[in-house]
């Protein structure tokens, strides 16, 4: 499958009737619709949220009416310390995205050396079925495949499950 539409996503998202966890393990990610914010991010070291809200509006709109409904958005990330350019990215412009709803931890990868993780990051939807995201070695995004297998869903399960019990909550996570 390729990379979802907008319209995807939101179908994806708002299905959800429970909760929607993703976990991500990467340290570069390289999404066209990020490039022009992260390049200002290098060249200032903040993020201004104020002016980034019109390219992030659909998303953080999504994520806000998903969480109002009583969905459960859960993120974690797991990275390599002192972390990449693009994690502190990341970091910096978690405000927003925290503000409509999503919770956030970070685990630095010399502490999840202990878990079985699929080999992709991944979506669980309330937690019966799995959305892999597929990346190229430079973190452009290759497209998702979806499953409903039982075991696969249970390895996404636990694995998330795994991260956020050791996982630092974003207000307390230093970079």
């Amino acid at each position: 499958m390729g990379p979802l539409t907008p319209e995807q996503w939101e179908e994806l998202l708002t299905s959800c009737k429970q909760s929607a966890s993703h976990l991500e393990m990467r340290d570069w990610y390289s999404a066209d619709d990020e490039k022009e914010r992260f390049e200002r991010f290098l060249a200032v070291g903040r993020r201004d949220h104020a002016a980034e809200y019109p390219e992030r509006r659909s998303w953080l709109d999504l994520i806000r009416r998903v969480t109002s409904a009583g969905v459960r958005v859960r993120r974690a990330r797991i990275v390599s310390e002192p972390v990449s350019k693009y994690i502190a990215f990341e970091w910096h412009g978690a405000g927003p995205s925290i503000e409509s709803g999503e919770e956030l931890r970070w685990l630095p990868r010399r502490l999840a050396s202990g878990i079985a993780l699929p080999g992709n990051d991944f979506w669980l939807l309330d937690e019966r079925r799995a959305m892999f995201n597929h990346f190229s070695g430079d973190g452009k995004p290759l497209g998702q495949d979806v499953t409903d297998d039982p075991a696969t869903v249970e390895l996404c399960r636990a694995a998330f499950e795994a991260v956020w019990k050791h996982a630092i909550p974003h207000h307390e996570y230093q970079i």
